[in-house]
């Protein structure tokens, strides 16, 4: 399977291969091919299921993760989560809204069910703003989804930890 590297990802051309793609939870429809984001082109490069062409030269992991970069700090991030979600047999497509990364499908729902679970990314160390946190945590439980944060630690694991609304009453 090749793709070709566009301004916003990596664009899928043969019809075979958009199609099974598509099915399979990847990308998104463009007049010109099926997009892959960043993440999906670096996970199937990875899986040793896509070549990214560049002036008639095959790409390395390496090349596309540095073009990733530039375009997006967290693309390492991304990728890792992306790829440990996938292992684990789920969909993920691009997160919508309240700083989400990933929108992630239930297994065998994708197509046919909404997505479940709303991921947000972080590396081990990082602060994150807990007033926008609390604030997406309320209105992705309104919509019936479950709010996550996966964290990405020093050694690359992947650790998952599922968000509810609290409330802290004064102790004294």
């Amino acid at each position: 399977m090749q793709a070709i590297e566009s301004n916003k990802g990596f664009l899928i051309k043969d019809n075979d291969s958009r199609q099974e793609l598509k099915i399979r939870g990847f990308g998104e429809g463009k007049k010109h091919g099926l997009l892959l984001r960043d993440y999906e082109a670096l996970y199937l490069i990875y899986s040793s299921k896509l070549n990214v062409i560049k002036e008639n030269k095959k790409l390395t992991f390496n090349d596309v993760l540095q073009t990733a970069l530039i375009r997006d700090e967290h693309a390492w991030t991304k990728f890792l989560i992306y790829k440990d979600i996938r292992t684990r047999g789920y969909v993920a497509k691009e997160g919508f809204g309240f700083g989400a990364d990933f929108r992630v499908y239930d297994k065998g729902n994708f197509g046919s069910k909404a997505a479940k679970y709303i991921i947000f990314a972080m590396n081990e160390g990082n602060e994150i703003n807990l007033k926008s946190l609390i604030d997406s945590v309320k209105q992705i439980s309104r919509m019936g989804k479950v709010p996550i944060i996966a964290v990405v630690e020093r050694r690359g694991e992947v650790i998952y930890y599922r968000l509810s609304k609290s409330h802290f009453r004064e102790l004294l």
